[in-house]
């Protein structure tokens, strides 16, 4: 069967969480288009294997090590391989049988993966911004020698990718990034301290991964989103900046030095980014369901308050200073959220554990990509020894 023919074989990295399964509904819908051939979780096996048997990809990757027992004793009957851990996944996001790796893991964990499937030169849906905070100069380099694309999952970047189409980028005066507010946009500073994890994961309109809706309530999302944006469509960093937008109407804008705005406008539902990026920017039919401005009772605007919500300052900073800087930042507040959900870590002590972590870690101005792994493990650990002491 001629290439063109037959559908795009996709590798789905975080199969069975928020993005992963929206990715697999729309996979599921369209057959004629798209095929998984392969899938992979983090440690929750038992999906995993679901998917894969409803699936049947060549391969399953598993995260934890210790799990692939399982995993093949679930799987190997039905003729789908299996395999373990990190170096797995980055073996797999460059399969020849692979056209486009979606990577939807948490946090630092897709940034191997990315690299090797650049390296192979597959096409990227990039749900996971981290890659892109982490390393955004080494990936632009990397995309610099490789047929490699990046077609971002995000709703934000996403809506700029579409307002951004056919126009010249010479022509852009800013990049609008909406945001949410998070759960505790009304919040005062006094209360804001003494919130709970149940507190910060009931987010008003959108359903993701706990880390993400945890970054969302800091407002670190934003902060991650802002510098993925820079290394995404190589736009100043000064003319990219935040807006608050309560409805999750208007995922993202773009102002142009005519004093034109386009504004990409859609109900808060996953599937429509997701579609437009497993489509290389192809629209497909029904992808979400159809947003009636009729029954938009008001759509409002309110600029971030960074006295409230510091970590969005972590944005310029990460910016500014480039180098290992914001895999310094990622990797504090990887650390920081999961204590904070173990109930090992206040609220705002996410913050204050990103700072101190910032104030001892090692910094390289021009990293290789063995630099960004040290540097992750080395952040990591200040960041745990600062929860333990404090």
């Amino acid at each position: 069967m001629k290439k063109e023919n037959r559908p795009k074989r996709i590798a789905v990295l975080g199969a069975t969480g928020s993005i992963g399964t929206q990715a697999i509904d729309i996979i599921e819908r369209h057959p004629d288009l798209y095929r998984a051939t392969v899938v992979s979780g983090g440690s929750r096996v038992g999906e995993l294997a679901a998917v894969a048997a409803r699936l049947r990809p060549r391969l399953a990757v598993i995260a934890r090590r210790e799990l692939l027992g399982e995993l093949r004793r679930l799987l190997e009957p039905l003729g789908i391989k299996c395999a373990a851990g990190a170096d797995a996944l980055a073996e797999a996001a460059s399969a020849d049988d692979v056209d486009m790796v979606l990577t939807a893991t948490v946090g630092y964990s897709g940034l191997a993966p990315t690299v090797a499937a650049i390296k192979a030169g597959k096409d990227i849906a990039l749900a996971n911004k981290e890659t892109l905070v982490v390393a955004g100069d080494l990936v632009n380099s990397l995309l610099l020698h490789s047929p490699s694309k990046i077609y971002p999952v995000d709703s934000e970047h996403s809506a700029i990718a579409q307002c951004l189409a056919g126009e010249d980028k010479a022509r852009v005066a800013r990049l609008i990034v909406t945001a949410s507010g998070g759960p505790f946009r009304t919040y005062p500073k006094s209360l804001i301290e003494r919130v709970t994890p149940a507190d910060a994961l009931n987010h008003p309109n959108w359903s993701m991964g706990a880390k993400i809706t945890v970054d969302s309530a800091t407002m670190m999302n934003k902060a991650f989103e802002l510098i993925e944006a820079h290394h995404l469509f190589g736009i100043e960093p000064e003319k990219i900046t935040a807006v608050v937008h309560p409805q999750s109407i208007v995922h993202s804008m773009v102002e142009f030095t005519d004093g034109a705005i386009k504004a990409q406008l859609g109900v808060p539902d996953m599937r429509l980014p997701i579609a437009y990026a497993l489509g290389c920017h192809r629209r497909l039919p029904s992808a979400a369901r159809p947003l009636t401005l009729t029954d938009i009772c008001s759509l409002t605007f309110e600029a971030p308050d960074y006295d409230r919500f510091p970590c969005l300052n972590l944005a310029k900073t990460a910016m500014e200073r480039r180098g290992t800087c914001a895999c310094t930042i990622n990797a504090a507040n990887e650390v920081a959220v999961a204590a904070f959900l173990d109930g090992r870590l206040g609220f705002t002590g996410i913050y204050r554990t990103i700072e101190a972590t910032l104030q001892r870690a090692s910094f390289v101005a021009r990293p290789a990509y063995d630099d960004y792994v040290a540097c992750n493990a080395e952040s990591r650990a200040i960041a745990n020894e600062f929860i333990t002491k404090n």
